[in-house]
């Protein structure tokens, strides 16, 4: 890795563009938790079933899942800045519609909209970031994380504060909020490319030919069906008719989040290693699952079980994107595409399929669904191991600084590589360079 300064990085020494972005970015994240205190509320007022209600989480995640593949062919060439306004406009304006819904089927396309917008942002915010930072490339990833942090924890507190007034109300404070980062990334944000060159269309679905990042991906899948069991679904079993209350359970979720996702997981995986993390991750939220399997129909139990699921889902948010970007042999944007296409397929069925089959059959086989989820994904861990330890160690050999990104749950995390020259063996190489 290249480098002009020795000096050390230091978080705060970073231009406006910066923090405008990091603005947005923690409304961007806000936004995934500001629904949950008011699904309650929507269902009993729109006269809507679970299943329609989880269609507020499935239009979402399944347009972002699918508009991840076009997101860097559109970033390589209006470049990062008219990418993040696109985005940015488009949340404005549905997030807004949502509001304004005569109908649950209303705002189920409103939220698909949103999700648009959604996934062109993230996709293209850190590598914004990267490339407008002046105080080093880690000061600007320690941004990214704690607006990663903030945005997780307090989305569900001021989205159950403001559903205390109305359940349109934070609809509304996300439009705002967002019209807020708009301006700021208009002013601040000078436009520039997220890669050296153009990307295809096909290059995300190419990359999932390989192995290592097929299975990271399908793992990530699995995942993403147990926590937006817990963070769509959960919400209607809880008995809780104040959106405040919600509001503050998932904060303390989000709080928990936030601490593992930035501070404790890169700890961790310097001490025990990548692979040894995970599973434990994995086996711990399992049985997180498995006791709110058993007693789903206590909402006591229920709602410990969601908080203290907030410390695997810091771990897990952060070392499977990791690992991503550790293990795939393609550039970092496209291998990022690749892996938040998956991954939000699966964030995107769970919460639909959770309310027909809790409706239909027990508020207990959700939560088995997706401790049977967390199971596959486990033996799919172990079955890669060889290849992500391989893949750690190669990165440490050519010195190349794999990004400590807490992506929470942004559809992805392209990096700016600024040197980009493919090998022999058409794997695309590059290097960071920080000022």
């Amino acid at each position: 890795m290249e480098s002009t300064s020795t000096s050390k990085p230091s978080m705060f020494r970073q231009p406006k563009a910066v923090w405008a972005v990091a603005f947005a970015c923690v409304i961007s994240f806000m936004g995934i938790g500001f629904v949950d205190p008011i699904l309650p509320a929507i269902g009993e007022q729109m006269h809507a079933s679970h299943a329609q209600v989880e269609l507020l989480f499935t239009s979402y995640l399944l347009v972002t899942a699918v508009a991840m593949l076009g997101t860097g062919w559109v970033s390589s060439r209006i470049g990062g800045k008219r990418t993040l306004i696109l985005g940015l406009i488009l949340i404005v304006v549905f997030a807004a519609l949502a509001g304004f819904s005569p109908t649950i089927g209303a705002m189920v396309g409103f939220r698909a909209g949103w999700g648009l917008g959604n996934a062109l942002f993230i996709a293209t915010s850190l590598a914004v970031i990267v490339g407008s930072a002046t105080g080093g490339v880690r000061g600007a990833i320690a941004i990214y994380e704690a607006a990663m942090g903030v945005g997780i924890a307090v989305g569900p507190l001021l989205g159950g504060l403001l559903g205390s007034i109305g359940w349109e109300w934070p609809f509304f404070g996300v439009s705002v909020l967002m019209l807020i980062g708009l301006v700021g990334t208009s002013v601040f944000v000078t436009n520039a490319p997220t890669t050296t060159h153009k990307l295809s269309l096909s290059a995300p679905l190419k990359a999932l030919r390989h192995k290592g990042l097929l299975m990271l991906s399908l793992v990530a899948l699995l995942y993403n069906w147990a926590f937006f069991t817990v963070l769509a679904y959960a919400p209607l079993q809880m008995g809780m008719s104040s959106a405040v209350l919600l509001g503050l359970v998932f904060f303390g979720w989000g709080i928990l989040v936030a601490i593992f996702a930035v501070f404790v997981a890169p700890r961790l995986e310097r001490r025990f290693g990548l692979v040894p993390v995970l599973v434990a991750a994995f086996a711990f939220l399992t049985v997180d699952m498995a006791v709110a399997a058993i007693w789903a129909d206590i909402p006591a139990v229920l709602i410990v079980t969601v908080i203290v699921s907030g410390v695997c889902s810091g771990l897990n948010n952060t070392l499977v994107t990791q690992a991503v970007m550790e293990v795939a042999p393609v550039e970092r944007p496209v291998a990022s595409a690749s892996y938040s296409f998956v991954r939000f397929l699966g964030g995107g069925l769970a919460p639909f399929v959770a309310g027909i089959v809790g409706t239909a059959l027990s508020v207990h086989v959700p939560f088995w669904i997706a401790v049977g989820a967390l199971l596959i994904a486990i033996v799919l861990l172990l079955a890669s191991r060889k290849l992500i330890t391989a893949g750690v160690a190669a990165a440490e050999a050519a010195d190349e600084e794999v990004l400590p990104i807490a992506a929470g749950d942004s559809p992805a995390e392209p990096v700016l590589l600024l040197h980009d020259e493919p090998t022999d063996q058409g794997v695309a190489t590059g290097t960071i360079r920080t000022q």
